[in-house]
C-alpha cells in the first residue's frame, strides 16, 4: 500500500521533528543501556556484586528488550503507533527514577529487565511510526540517524560518567542511574501531540483520519477516493498475520532481520556493557581510564554510521551491509592477539571495528520496515529486535566469564567469528530496497491479486461510507 503524498511529499519542518522525537527513545535506548557498564564499576564496590551478579544486571535489560520487542510489536500493530508512543518513555522515567533506590542485585535485575521492555518496545514503535510517515527517497537515511542516536546516546553516557566520575568517584554510580530518568523526562515531552501513522489509520479503514492527519503535518490534500483505493488495496493485499512471519518468503525475511541484526549487536553490546573491562583487560589503566576510552570509542561508532547514512541511498542496502560485515571481522581477529598486542593496535582495531559497524548499524531498522506490510510491520521489527537480543543477552551474560576463563585474546576471536555469521547471512539472503515504496519492498514476488480486487474492496470501502454519511 502506497499514500502518494506521503511518499513523494518534501521534507519539512514535521518530518524533522518527528525524526528527532523518534530518535529520542534510541537516543534513552544508547544511554541506559551504556550507563550501567560504568555505573557498574561503583555498584560493585558498594554492593559487593559477584561476577555472576554482574553479569545477571549487565544482561537483564537485554532480556527485558526480548520480551518487550515480542510483546508490544503485536500491540503496536493492534492499537496504533501514537497510543504506544509515549507509554514506553513514562515506563523508562519510573523505572530510571527506581534504581536510584535499588540496594539490592535481584531489584536492579527486576529494574533492568523493565526498562528493557520500554525499549524493546520502543523500537518497532518509533521505526515504524517514522518509517510509514517519511517519504521514499528520504526513508533509508531517516531511518539510520535512529540508531546514529542510540550511539550518541552510548557517547554521552560515557562521558557523563566520566566527568560525574571524576568529580565525586565510583560512589557517583547512583547519580549516574538517576540522569537517566531526566532526560526520558524531557524526551517524553517532546513525543506528546505527534499524529498516528496514515499508513496504519488507512489500514484499520479510518481514511478520514488519514486524510486529516496528513493535512494537518504535511499541509497537502489527500483526496478520499485515494485513500479509499489504498485501503482497499491493503485490505485485499495485505491480510497479513503475525503467522505470516514464519512461512514462505517472510519466514526468510525474518530470519534474515534478526540474524544479521544479532550478529551485528552481540559483540557491540558486551562490547558496551563492559566497555572498561575491556580495555581494561587489554592494559588500559584503570577505573576512569578505561570509561574515557570507551567514551572515545562510542564517538568513533557515531562517525562510521555518518557515511553509511549517505551509501545507503546512493549505493544501496545490500552491497554496504555485505561489505561492511567482511570488513568488520578483520579487526576482531586482530584483537584475538591478547596482551601481546601493543596498545596502538588494539585502539586502531576497535576504532576500525566501530567506523566499519557503520553500514549494519544503520541498517538494523530500517530493513524490518522495509521488507513487511504495515499490518505486521511492527510486529516484524519487534520479532527481530527479539531475535537479535537472544544472543546479545548470552554474550553480555557470557562476557565477563570468557574474560575471566578464556581470556580477551580468544574472547575477541569469538566476536570476529559471530560477524563473519553476520556476513554470510547478508549474502545469502540481504535484499536491495532502495528507492522503492513500502508497498513494493514489502510484497512478496508473485502473489499480488488481480486489481480487481482491490477495486471491488474500495467500492464496497466507498458504499459503506456513503451509506454512514
Amino acid at each position: 500500500m502506497s499514500i502518494r503524498a506521503v511518499d513523494e511529499a518534501p521534507l519539512n519542518k514535521f518530518h524533522r521533528k518527528l525524526t528527532w522525537a523518534c530518535a529520542g527513545g534510541p537516543f534513552l535506548d544508547g544511554y541506559l543501556l551504556s550507563i550501567i557498564g560504568v555505573a557498574l564499576i561503583g555498584m560493585s564496590n558498594e554492593l559487593n556484586l559477584s561476577t555472576g551478579d554482574e553479569s545477571l544486571i549487565g544482561a537483564a535489560a537485554l532480556v527485558g528488550i526480548f520480551v518487550g520487542g515480542l510483546f508490544f510489536g503485536p500491540v503496536t500493530d493492534k492499537l496504533g503507533r501514537e497510543a504506544m508512543y509515549t507509554i514506553d518513555l513514562a515506563v523508562l522515567v519510573g523505572g530510571s527514577v527506581l534504581s536510584v533506590f535499588a540496594t539490592e542485585t535481584w531489584q536492579f535485575v527486576v529494574l533492568r529487565f523493565v526498562l528493557g521492555m520500554a525499549i524493546g518496545a520502543d523500537y518497532p514503535i518509533a521505526t515504524s511510526l517514522l518509517a510509514e510517515w517519511v517519504p521514499n527517497k528520504h526513508r533509508g537515511r531517516l531511518l539510520g540517524i535512529l540508531i546514529l542516536a542510540w550511539y550518541v546516546g552510548a557517547a554521552v553516557a560515557y562521558l557523563v560518567g566520566y566527568v560525574m566520575a571524576e568529580i565525586a568517584g565510583n560512589d557517583a554510580w547512583r547519580w549516574m542511574l538517576a540522569s537517566g530518568a531526566v532526560l526520558s523526562a524531557l524526551i517524553l515531552l517532546m513525543r506528546i501531540g505527534t499524529p498516528e501513522s496514515p499508513l496504519w489509520l488507512v489500514n484499520k479503514g479510518r481514511t478520514a483520519e488519514a486524510q486529516k492527519a496528513i493535512r494537518k503535518a504535511l499541509d497537502r490534500t489527500v483526496s478520499v477516493e485515494e485513500l479509499l483505493a489504498a485501503s482497499a488495496a491493503e485490505q485485499s493485499v495485505e491480510r497479513s498475520r503475525i503467522r505470516d512471519l514464519f512461512h514462505g518468503t517472510y519466514l526468510r525475511r525474518t530470519l534474515f532481520c534478526g540474524l544479521f541484526y544479532m550478529c551485528q549487536i552481540t559483540p557491540m553490546f558486551a562490547l558496551y556493557t563492559f566497555g572498561p573491562a575491556i580495555l581494561g583487560s587489554f592494559g588500559l589503566g584503570e577505573g576512569n581510564e578505561s570509561n574515557l576510552g570507551s567514551a572515545l570509542i562510542s564517538v568513533v561508532f557515531v562517525l562510521g554510521c555518518i557515511p553509511a547514512l549517505r551509501l545507503v541511498d546512493r549505493v544501496g542496502r545490500r552491497p554496504v551491509l555485505v561489505w561492511s560485515f567482511a570488513l568488520m571481522v578483520v579487526p576482531l581477529a586482530v584483537l584475538g592477539g591478547g596482551h601481546a598486542l601493543p596498545m596502538a593496535v588494539v585502539i586502531v582495531c576497535f576504532c576500525a571495528y566501530a567506523l566499519l559497524s557503520g553500514g549494519p548499524t544503520v541498517l538494523e531498522w530500517t530493513y524490518p520496515n522495509e521488507l513487511f506490510p504495515t499490518s505486521i510491520r511492527a510486529t516484524a521489527g519487534g520479532v527481530a529486535t527479539s531475535i537479535s537480543r537472544v544472543g546479545a543477552a548470552a554474550g553480555t551474560y557470557l562476557l565477563p566469564i570468557s574474560l575471566d576463563r578464556l581470556g580477551i585474546g580468544a574472547t575477541m576471536l569469538i566476536g570476529a567469528g559471530i560477524t563473519g555469521v553476520g556476513w554470510l547471512v547478508s549474502f545469502a539472503w540481504a535484499e536491495e530496497t532502495r528507492g522503492r515504496t513500502l508497498a513494493e519492498t514489502s510484497a512478496v514476488p508473485g502473489s499480488a491479486p488481480p486489481a480487481t480486487a482491490a477495486e471491488e474492496r474500495r467500492d464496497s470501502l466507498r458504499g459503506s461510507r456513503l451509506g454512514r454519511s
